[in-house]
């Protein structure tokens, strides 16, 4: 297939500069095999069952967004995804500059410094940052601002809000360049909800990476490829999962990271597995789903690999026309914007 047939126009005034506050006050479209349903988040357990199973990602966002200099050449780095040895892959900014052993020193931090390990053709880099007399998180908190959407217009650069509005309340995992979305419409009060109607839920974690801002540049999706990002699935989350579904519950997944560290994990049957590593799986149409039934997710970026995961999930031509519906009744789009509520095709 190709990228051209995941396109849509969208109406500039349709993509949300803030969330929804409080957050459950979130539209929700629910989008069913023969229908379509104007709701709220807050009404989603009244959409669920008791012994379905919430899966939202527990990880965390963080500052990721670094100026570097390298003698006097300042350059813009972008932390992508931890690696198991505990160096970085991130993007660079004038990567054409960089070569493996640079030492690179960072504005507002100057006890942060990272060497150089090895630069990909592309521009990515690996760095081993030097432990210093504050740990990586305190300088990084100094150093680094959050790698907002660059079509969430922050002219003066994030704000204290934005520190705020961009972490989920299930975050608790450090690691992810953007936040997972649709875990920012959950507040304690819906958690609670959920949890009378006997609905249950479980995290996983997977460390969303500077990638996911990037377009599809192939022109079909059978040359198109993802960058890897790191998960994991423990053992208790995964007997939790299973239990739910063996007792008939159906699993909901909060969110693409969600669904596509579950459809990394999962057997041939279904069932998933404790995981840790890193998953690049590219979720398109043929994809035979085994884990979720449901999906919440945002209004996701025409061209995008998010948008052909729930074309694939739901069906391309009923997507189409939830979208259309939703630039029609005037919903908010992307990561600060509503959210949808899918059945799988």
């Amino acid at each position: 297939m190709n990228v051209a047939d995941f396109d849509f126009a969208l109406p500039p005034d349709r993509i949300a500069q803030h969330p929804a506050r409080p957050r459950d006050a979130a539209r929700l479209l629910h989008v069913q095999a023969a229908a379509l349903h104007d709701r709220t988040v807050r009404e989603l357990p009244a959409l669920l069952r008791p012994g379905d199973i919430l899966v939202a990602n527990d990880t965390r966002v963080i500052p990721a967004q670094l100026t570097a200099r390298r003698g006097d050449a300042r350059i813009g780095i972008t932390l992508n995804r931890p690696l198991a040895d505990g160096t970085w892959h991130a993007l660079a900014r004038n990567a054409r500059r960089l070569r493996a052993g640079d030492t690179l020193r960072f504005d507002r931090a100057e006890d942060l410094s990272a060497t150089v390990r090895t630069r990909d053709p592309d521009g990515g880099v690996v760095l081993e940052f030097a432990a210093g007399a504050r740990s990586f998180p305190d300088q990084l908190a100094r150093a680094g601002a959050l790698a907002l959407p660059p079509y969430i217009a922050r002219p003066h650069g994030p704000t204290a809000e934005d520190a705020a509005d961009y972490q989920t309340v299930f975050a608790s995992h450090a690691g992810a360049v953007a936040a997972p979305t649709a875990g920012l419409h959950f507040t304690p009060s819906l958690l609670d909800a959920l949890d009378a109607r006997g609905v249950a839920h479980a995290t996983v974690t997977l460390h969303v990476g500077a990638g996911t801002f990037l377009p599809m540049r192939a022109e079909t999706l059978g040359a198109q490829t993802l960058h890897a990002e790191r998960g994991e699935i423990t053992p208790a989350a995964a007997a939790a999962i299973n239990a739910a579904r063996a007792a008939g519950g159906r699993i909901v997944a909060v969110g693409t990271t969600s669904l596509r560290l579950l459809e990394t994990a999962a057997g041939a049957a279904g069932t998933v597995r404790p995981f840790s590593g890193e998953t690049n799986l590219f979720i398109r149409p043929g994809h035979v789903f085994r884990t979720a039934a449901l999906l919440l997710t945002n209004f996701h970026l025409p061209r995008s690999t998010l948008f052909v995961l729930v074309c694939a999930f739901a069906g391309r031509a009923r997507m189409r026309a939830a979208y259309a519906h939703a630039i029609a009744a005037g919903y908010r789009f992307y990561s600060y914007g509503d959210a949808t509520l899918l059945e799988r095709a």
